[in-house]
């Protein structure tokens, strides 16, 4: 269930209510009474917390290479191309 962010235009108050997706918006201000208004929100986005998740649980992890000289970072070339005409 989403947290829907609402404001009073007339008081200022500002809240948040924890509202199923199929219930009607809040229409008057807890605090004053008046008409309320709710405010779009960019949320949160998903995440992916604790284990049952391919992305932390079953995913390859990238070996991290570093360069420390170890030879894999200088090109390769092809033996055919390096002949002198």
């Amino acid at each position: 269930m989403p947290t829907y962010q609402y404001r009073c235009p007339s008081c200022g108050h500002e809240f948040e209510e924890f509202q199923s997706m199929s219930e009607d918006p809040i229409e008057l201000c807890p605090k004053c009474g008046k008409k309320t208004q709710r405010l779009i929100s960019g949320g949160a986005g998903l995440i992916f917390k604790g284990s049952g998740f391919y992305i932390t649980d079953y995913k390859k992890k990238e070996s991290r290479k570093t360069d420390s000289g170890s030879g894999d970072s200088a090109p390769k070339t092809d033996a055919k191309t390096d002949k002198a005409s």
